[in-house]
């Protein structure tokens, strides 16, 4: 049954992630019961209109939009805007929001969630994994656990993208043939926490290198995770994360040993039947073609399996890659996650 009226999301932060979901609400028009009605940032109203309007990754808005006073107009709708440094300082009770989503990613703990409860958001959806598992009441990969939300969850994580990728495949892949071990390297896109140019700009001395002239080394949370999606897995999973002179798409490269012996034909037919049918239809693709990343820009896809890069070493030993835009996939997931969210909460 539709919600009476439309749920009243806010997002907080307005950075890649913020921008992406609110432009992947607009180009899917009716996949969902609500409306973005405010969003908090500090930056000036004239930037978040510009920032709105054109994107260097995703291309020119395919609507109008504009500015009123407070508001942002988007193809009519009024998107208030907040311009507050803490989640005290806003009347989220006066806005009727149904939930938050906390884009800006300076905000990893319960603590933290708590602070935007105790100052009247109903619940929250963070666009980042927290620093522990008891830090939220959920952590939902779509696809893979969105089903166990009760609608009693206060704070909800929806994980990384790169956990977004990764875990349908290994939750497929350890169903199907068994994993015994896994590693797992990231190769992704540049990030805002690198400089252009070298300078101080983070305590991991590798990322005060320039990220456009190097392949940078950088620490992941990406096998903690997994784990905490995937505890069967608990203390088989290890991972390590570079980062390359690219602007959007990033791809996994998985290498498994499995329990029992396989070949990559089994390995894709496993892969390519969850693409087509199935939970995982619409968040996995799968595809033969000789593809290069800047194809992947733009694709809502959690993961694209590259099924003519599938290995296998022996009888056990499993390479695979798997692409995905890291902004544009997991902002689409925020969205998929948050209409779930919002429909088991008011059943409850």
């Amino acid at each position: 049954m539709a919600n009476a009226r439309p749920y009243r999301i806010a997002l907080n932060g307005y950075g890649r992630i913020g921008r992406c979901v609110l432009r992947a609400f607009y180009e899917r028009g009716a996949d969902f019961d609500f409306q973005i009605v405010a969003l908090n940032d500090l930056a000036d109203m004239p930037s978040l209109e510009y920032l709105t309007r054109f994107d260097s990754t995703h291309g020119r808005f395919p609507g109008e939009v504009g500015v009123d006073g407070d508001c942002l107009h988007i193809n009519g709708d009024c998107v208030h805007v907040l311009r507050q440094s803490t989640p005290e300082a806003i009347d989220w009770r006066a806005l009727g929001v149904d939930l938050v989503l906390e884009c800006s990613g300076a905000y990893n703990t319960r603590a933290c969630g708590q602070r935007f409860l105790d100052a009247g958001v109903p619940r929250v959806l963070f666009s980042q994994p927290m620093s522990g598992a008891s830090d939220v009441d959920a952590t939902v990969v779509m696809g893979v656990n969105h089903q166990q939300l009760s609608g009693n969850e206060r704070l909800v994580s929806n994980a990384s993208c790169t956990t977004n990728c990764g875990v349908p495949l290994l939750k497929l892949l350890n169903d199907a043939v068994g994993i015994e071990y896994a590693s797992i390297t990231t190769i992704h896109s540049a990030m805002n926490d690198q400089p252009v140019i070298d300078a101080y700009h983070h305590e991991d001395l590798r990322r005060t290198r320039s990220a456009f002239q190097s392949v940078i080394p950088v620490s992941t949370g990406l096998a903690r995770g997994i784990e905490r999606l995937l505890p069967e897995l608990f203390g088989r999973i290890q991972a390590k994360a570079v980062r390359v002179p690219t602007v959007n798409v990033s791809c996994l490269d998985i290498t498994l040993q499995t329990s029992r012996d396989t070949d990559a034909q089994e390995i894709n037919r496993v892969l390519r039947a969850a693409a087509e049918s199935g939970p995982l239809k619409g968040l996995l693709a799968f595809t033969e073609l000789p593809h290069a990343s800047c194809d992947f820009n733009h694709d809502p896809h959690s993961a694209i399996v590259d099924g003519s890069l599938t290995r296998v070493s022996g009888p056990r030993l499993v390479n695979l890659l798997a692409w995905f835009d890291n902004e544009w996939g997991f902002a689409n997931r925020m969205l998929e996650v948050s209409e779930h969210y919002l429909q088991v909460a008011h059943r409850s």
